[in-house]
């Protein structure tokens, strides 16, 4: 039963884990059409509906999502000791999966990523840009980056980038208009242009520190959004007061199109870690990318 269900057994997982035939087919290198009968032939042999179909959506079933979670780490495991032979002969090679927030992977990620690359050619990749805190098991990525206060007690974490502050900045005609904060509760009278966080679905309250003192202020403003890169826009555009990791905005204070206030309420705080579990398999390909990222300054 076995040898007549391995590879539609696999299609399930990839299909499982891409939410939909078209991607998984793409990936897969099959047709669309060629899945969905592997999927169906293998649903009537079990005779059991292992996914729900919609014309939007496909996700599995109560009774695929208990095969799905029993299949995804053996097939995991079984790719990575096909990896390690190959490893064995010498040549490092294999797929590394990372999940990592749009500034994560701007400021830190990406500059460690490209000479491992380089060095690596037969190492793939995959990263995807998500600033909710993934579940990396279910998400079944390697690893994830994010703030050292942000990781899980049970995975294991790597420091990969130094200490960063956050800034409060806003063009210099808003504040010749509006004046400037002397402190972060000032901001309450503010146009503050404003961070969705995607976890919660809530605002992200602006988090200030000095001399041991964390205060947070909720806030308020005409604009929001959930990108790093159209607050700063934003805030070049005279439209209000934004806070936002300070190196990426250093050029702009350097030019003078945009000013800092409230600086000595900005205390650094440790940078970003690449976590992931504890008890996972590694292969030489991902052993060597947390040797190349890891801090050491």
């Amino acid at each position: 039963m076995l040898k007549e269900n391995f590879n539609d057994l696999i299609y399930l997982v990839v299909v499982a884990e891409e939410r939909s035939f078209t991607r998984a087919a793409a990936k897969l290198g099959v047709s669309q059409s060629a899945l969905s009968h592997a999927i169906r032939a293998l649903e009537e042999r079990l005779s059991v509906r292992l996914l729900t179909r919609t014309t939007r959506s496909v996700a599995p079933t109560e009774a695929g999502e208990r095969l799905i979670t029993t299949l995804a780490p053996l097939f995991s495991e079984i790719e990575s000791e096909l990896v390690n032979v190959t490893d064995s002969q010498g040549k490092i090679s294999g797929n590394i999966r990372i999940t990592a927030g749009e500034h994560a992977l701007t400021s830190t990620l990406w500059p460690l990523l490209r000479p491992f690359l380089q060095q690596y050619p037969d190492v793939h990749v995959e990263v995807s840009v998500d600033n909710s805190l993934t579940d990396i098991v279910s998400g079944r990525f390697d690893a994830g980056v994010r703030l050292g206060e942000q990781v899980e007690k049970d995975m294991v974490a790597v420091r990969i980038g130094p200490d960063w502050n956050m800034c409060v900045v806003a063009a210099s005609s808003y504040f010749d208009q509006h004046g400037r904060p002397e402190t972060p509760y000032d901001l309450q009278h503010h146009n503050c242009i404003n961070l969705r966080l995607p976890t919660l679905g809530g605002l992200y309250n602006w988090e200030f520190m000095r001399d041991g003192k964390e205060i947070r202020v909720k806030t308020q403003g005409q604009l929001i959004f959930n990108h790093l890169a159209s607050r700063i826009d934003a805030a070049l555009s005279g439209l209000g007061i934004c806070y936002v990791p300070q190196d990426s905005v250093a050029e702009h204070l350097k030019s003078g199109r945009l000013v800092q206030v409230l600086a000595d309420w900005c205390e650094p705080f440790p940078g970003y870690y690449l976590y992931y579990p504890s008890r996972r398999q590694h292969t030489s390909a991902f052993t060597r990318l947390i040797d190349a990222v890891r801090y050491r300054g």
